[in-house]
């Protein structure tokens, strides 16, 4: 447990749902809150458990994630910082759907619900923001089911590059090196986000790397031509 994490001080308040807080309940949520830091790959909350409170992500990134029957883990979405975890599950009294587990060593805050709903009430603009959260997240779970249904492998392979360019690139979470945007994520996760098995993802980025889309350098992909990564995803926009 982290001892001296103030929410007053937070450095991505700014950019949370609890932007607009009078330091009176910034204070109150401070010392209702318990921050924690988790070391790459531990879990902070299984799949099937009942939520008893709100996570926030302070630093790091993480990882939602569910298993099918075979055990296969599927990822549902990354979480960066700034970002809530467990809101659906918490907000309908029902048990998680997916696992969070931490991509890099994170700092996450935990704030239990008796303290967050009457935070919620005292400041109705919270509530709004999880509306839009929660419609956000419902649009991306629909996109995410029209991919896996219609488009071949090698369509989502690209999109989903172009999803983590975005979503990386636009959090600051990944390193530019030489106007390209690098991103470090496993073969095992990124074959887990695109529904397929590891040893396809691999073809198929050995593929992207002849044809000069990305460059390769152990678990960092390189992207090097968006537009000709849009082509190999048919993506119009």
């Amino acid at each position: 447990m982290i001892q001296d994490l103030s929410c007053g001080n937070c450095d991505i308040r700014a950019i949370t749902c609890f932007a607009d807080l009078l330091k009176e309940d910034l204070d109150e949520l401070g010392r209702n809150k318990i921050s924690t830091f988790y070391r790459k790959g531990q879990i902070i909350f299984h799949e099937n458990m009942l939520p008893t409170g709100l996570y926030c992500l302070n630093k790091g990134k993480i990882k939602i994630s569910k298993h099918g029957v075979d055990g296969k883990e599927q990822i549902v979405r990354f979480v960066l910082e700034g970002g809530l975890l467990g809101v659906r599950s918490l907000l309908g009294g029902r048990a998680y759907s997916a696992s969070g587990t931490t991509l890099e060593d994170s700092i996450v805050c935990y704030i239990n619900k008796k303290t967050f709903f009457e935070i919620c009430i005292k400041y109705p603009q919270i509530s709004q923001c999880l509306m839009v959260l929660l419609s956000t997240l419902l649009e991306e779970a629909e996109n995410k089911m029209t991919t896996l249904a219609q488009k071949p492998v090698r369509e989502r392979l690209a999109e989903s590059l172009l999803i983590l360019n975005h979503l990386f690139k636009s959090e600051g979470q990944c390193k530019i090196l030489n106007d390209n945007v690098t991103i470090s994520l496993s073969r095992e996760d990124l074959a887990n986000l695109v529904g397929t098995a590891t040893e396809t993802v691999i073809r198929l980025l050995s593929e992207f790397r002849e044809e000069n889309l990305v460059n390769i350098s152990g678990r960092s992909i390189t992207l090097l031509d968006i537009e000709g990564i849009k082509k190999a995803g048919k993506i119009h926009c």
